[in-house]
């Protein structure tokens, strides 16, 4: 956790869905600082179960439209982690990734919320290959069905903002862990202290309509150009570069015909969506 808020941001009530998560029971304390309320909510059992100082709990699926528009209410910004975060069969993730996005954007939209920070994923990109480097720009190519889920996410947020002026800084989230697991890795990795810096970031710019950033650490191998969201003016401070060392001589050799090390999606790209 940093040692100091990176701003003076403080909402009167704050959103986390998915907030039983990796990445939910990692932001659940650090987000407390930057608002009055942090509102938790999530289908699966919460960690801790009881609400702090300061916390509401509210258990909501994503899908149910009614709860939804319950979940928003007297809600100025929202950060969303909820739905299914692997390659799965597609009717939990139209479910959750699709149905839910339009309920959580209807949901603002009549309840007021101005300013959502979405976790899309690298997946939307999973098939370029880790020879190329995209931008905010480069025309999605999801590995699977959850990160086509993901750019309909995106797309959602877009027309919200167009029609509506809800405004979402989309971030496509790398591999956020305590340390890099494999070589991969070493060029998508974003630390818990560099995802608090994305998000606050995210919702303390002034202005974002609908910005779409790589969410990873400041690693010397990157597959992402993010000078498309230098408004958002997130500065990572963490890198990969430490355990390089460790990882390469935990992985010494690549297969080179194996798609999962050719494609920035890694195993995704070898996950079979399930209808």
């Amino acid at each position: 956790m940093l040692d100091t808020p990176a701003t003076a941001l403080r909402f009167p009530r704050l959103l986390l869905t998915g907030a039983a998560g990796g990445l939910g029971r990692e932001l659940r304390p650090r987000l407390q600082r930057y608002c009055e309320i942090l509102r938790l909510s999530d289908v699966a059992p919460l960690v801790p179960p009881q609400a702090a100082s300061g916390e509401e709990i509210r258990p909501c699926a994503l899908e149910d439209a009614d709860a939804m528009m319950q979940l928003l209410e007297g809600v100025q910004a929202v950060v969303h982690l909820g739905g299914v975060s692997t390659e799965q069969p597609w009717a939990p993730i139209l479910a959750a990734n699709v149905m839910g996005m339009v309920n959580l954007y209807e949901a603002a939209r009549k309840q007021g919320t101005r300013r959502i920070v979405f976790a899309s994923s690298n997946h939307v990109m999973g098939f370029y290959r880790q020879d190329e480097v995209v931008d905010a720009l480069s025309p999605p190519r999801p590995d699977g069905f959850y990160g086509l889920s993901k750019a309909f996410g995106e797309d959602v947020a877009q027309m919200y903002w167009d029609r509506w002026g809800i405004e979402t800084v989309s971030v496509r989230i790398g591999s956020s862990y305590p340390e890099p697991k494999d070589r991969r890795m070493l060029s998508t990795w974003l630390s818990y202290d560099d995802l608090e810096r994305l998000v606050v970031a995210a919702l303390s710019a002034p202005v974002v309509g609908h910005s779409i950033i790589y969410g990873t650490s400041d690693n010397s191998s990157s597959w992402y150009d993010n000078r498309l969201a230098r408004h958002l003016g997130y500065r990572p401070r963490d890198s990969s570069d430490p355990y390089r060392a460790t990882v390469e001589a935990r992985q010494p050799h690549l297969d080179l015909q194996d798609p999962a090390t050719l494609h920035q999606g890694g195993a995704f790209v070898k996950t079979a969506p399930q209808g």
